[in-house]
């Protein structure tokens, strides 16, 4: 008991010096004094919160407010690209490229001249052609003088035939006579006769006259018929005549309609070809935007809707169009291999179907649409549509 009681008052008298010394003292003031300066650090970070959640709760409602009023009604896709009907220009005769008058990135107009085919083989096919032409035109007049001679024929064997039958009277009358003599034996045997020969005499040169009268006519008719085949010959080489002049002109190669060269492939000397790619022409009036949208997207797509257009090259440009017409497929059953889902494993995969939009024509005449060049459509779903071209499409 004695030895416990010693030590609970050594603990007591430790644990007093412990406080009363100048280090404890600093020790236990340390804490004291840094409270407060937590709690103003607390108290420093809430107004940047609270501002923060301002901002949030602000852009939340802004761009809530913004979906509400505008966002639920934009059909988008980003899968957008400008098109052209882009013609490439061919060569439709063989030969050498004499000249070439365009350069790449050059504007011409419709008929302007692109390039000039060495002409001089196709100069000497189209004379060779005249000529052949004009030789068959004088064997057809030719033949048409023979068909006025062969004319002139059958007119004197049927004067033959006049004078043959007058004859033929004539010696019947005369042997009728002298039958009638002999029968009264007033004239000789040897004149009877005579009469009857020369009955059957004239009635033979009839006969003749008649058969030259018929070879005549047929002779008119052979003539006729080669005259017609002449004429159908002169036609043939009137046709090779117009060929060789449309060979002729196809040795200039002129623009079909206006535009834009691009990809030029001929140069002075090159060998063309029939169907040989010279040239691209990007017609400018022809640009639109194909867009392809989800097959979950198309069933509030009408023609006649406006569309804005964001041009990734041209950030700034407010573009506008509006939906010209929907593809009557999607995009993958108009693909070279069409995917046949009725055979082995099937996965849905959501398809897109191409739409064409039309581009408003000022921003079009500005040149900033480029064939090939990547957009983002907004289709304006508020916008009406086209009456009768709305319900095609919800047929």
């Amino acid at each position: 008991m004695a030895y416990r009681e010693e030590f609970d008052q050594g603990a007591k008298t430790g644990s007093e010096g412990a406080v009363d010394t100048p280090a404890r003292q600093a020790g236990q003031g340390a804490p004291v004094a840094a409270a407060p300066q937590a709690r103003k650090k607390g108290l420093g970070k809430k107004p940047v919160i609270l501002a923060v959640l301002a901002a949030a709760l602000a852009f939340g409602g802004y761009e809530g407010h913004e979906w509400w009023t505008n966002g639920r009604f934009m059909v988008s896709t980003e899968d957008a690209y400008v098109q052209a009907d882009i013609t490439i220009l061919s060569a439709k005769v063989s030969g050498y490229v004499q000249s070439v008058a365009v350069t790449n990135n050059q504007s011409v107009k419709a008929g302007d001249l692109i390039a000039k085919i060495d002409d001089g083989d196709y100069r000497f096919a189209l004379q060779s052609a005249k000529d052949k032409l004009a030789t068959q035109q004088s064997a057809v007049t030719r033949i048409g003088r023979q068909i006025e001679a062969g004319r002139a024929a059958v007119a004197q064997a049927q004067a033959q035939i006049a004078a043959a039958q007058a004859e033929a009277e004539r010696a019947e009358s005369d042997f009728a006579r002298q039958q009638q003599l002999a029968r009264s034996d007033y004239t000789s045997r040897a004149a009877l006769e005579n009469a009857k020969a020369n009955r059957d005499r004239a009635q033979a040169n009839v006969q003749s006259a008649e058969a030259a009268l018929a070879a005549a006519k047929a002779n008119v008719d052979v003539l006729a018929a080669q005259q017609d085949e002449a004429e159908r010959v002169a036609a043939e080489q009137q046709t090779a005549v117009e060929k060789a002049e449309r060979d002729l002109t196809f040795t200039e190669i002129r623009a079909p309609v206006a535009g834009v060269i691009g990809n030029k492939a001929m140069e002075v000397g090159t060998y063309v070809q029939p169907g040989a790619r010279l040239a691209a022409l990007v017609p400018m009036t022809s640009v639109h935007v194909d867009a392809n949208f989800k097959e979950t997207q198309i069933a509030s797509l009408k023609v006649g809707q406006k569309v804005h257009i964001e041009v990734d090259a041209f950030p700034d440009a407010d573009v506008v169009g509006t939906v010209e017409s929907v593809s009557p497929a999607s995009g993958a059953v108009f693909s070279l291999l069409p995917p046949e889902n009725a055979t082995g494993n099937f996965t849905k995969i959501v398809q897109r179907v191409p739409v064409r939009v039309s581009v408003d024509p000022e921003t079009v005449q500005k040149g900033i649409l480029r064939p090939g060049l990547s957009v983002v459509v907004d289709v304006d779903t508020r916008t009406s549509a086209e009456p009768e071209k709305t319900a095609s499409i919800e047929e």
